[in-house]
């Protein structure tokens, strides 16, 4: 397993997840609610901030590795998934939204691995409108986590737009990665 600072990144993305988590399980009384919700949006956003670190760095300084490929995606689907589960329990997203996204991440593993097996990963190598869906999630979870007013601003309001807008991108990508794959799935299936 090599080990480099774009690696080091997406473990420290994954180190990431017990503390935002954690700090929804403090007890009440021990910790302001807002400070509470304004670390947790702070660590998210810099675990988004490395997950687009990594990548930059490992291409920069020619640093990419088969590990790196598998844990990056896995170290996103894990922030994503335990902050969603979070919010779920503040009553801060939608069942049915959360149920999409995690759905969608778990599908279209499912549909890499099996693609990357018969020798067509290709076909569903990350496309632009993942990295849309990526880009509203990465905005719309810190706003729900952080849930107050910033500079005048309602982040449970710009939150609850951009979740929504993800969960659109999200079936909208799954449909396209599914549309892709389907010569092979029919082919094989």
């Amino acid at each position: 397993m090599p080990f480099n600072i774009p690696i080091a990144l997406t473990w420290l993305r994954i180190a990431m997840i017990p503390l935002v988590v954690g700090l929804f399980y403090i007890p009440v009384g021990w910790v302001d609610p807002s400070l509470r919700d304004a670390v947790a949006a702070v660590a998210f956003l810099v675990a988004a901030v490395t997950d687009w670190l990594d990548g930059w760095l490992a291409r920069r300084w020619n640093q990419t590795s088969a590990f790196g490929a598998f844990l990056d995606p896995v170290a996103d689907k894990l922030m994503v998934s335990a902050a969603l589960l979070v919010l779920l329990d503040l009553n801060r997203v939608d069942s049915f939204i959360a149920l999409v996204i995690i759905g969608r991440e778990i599908t279209i593993s499912a549909l890499r691995e099996w693609m990357a097996q018969i020798g067509a990963s290709r076909s569903v190598a990350v496309h632009r409108l993942g990295k849309f869906k990526t880009a509203a999630q990465m905005v719309a979870i810190p706003c729900l986590l952080y849930w107050q007013p910033l500079y005048g601003v309602s982040t449970r309001i710009v939150g609850s737009v951009l979740i929504v807008v993800a969960a659109i991108l999200t079936v909208w990508s799954m449909c396209y990665y599914l549309r892709r794959a389907w010569p092979q799935i029919r082919e094989r299936g």
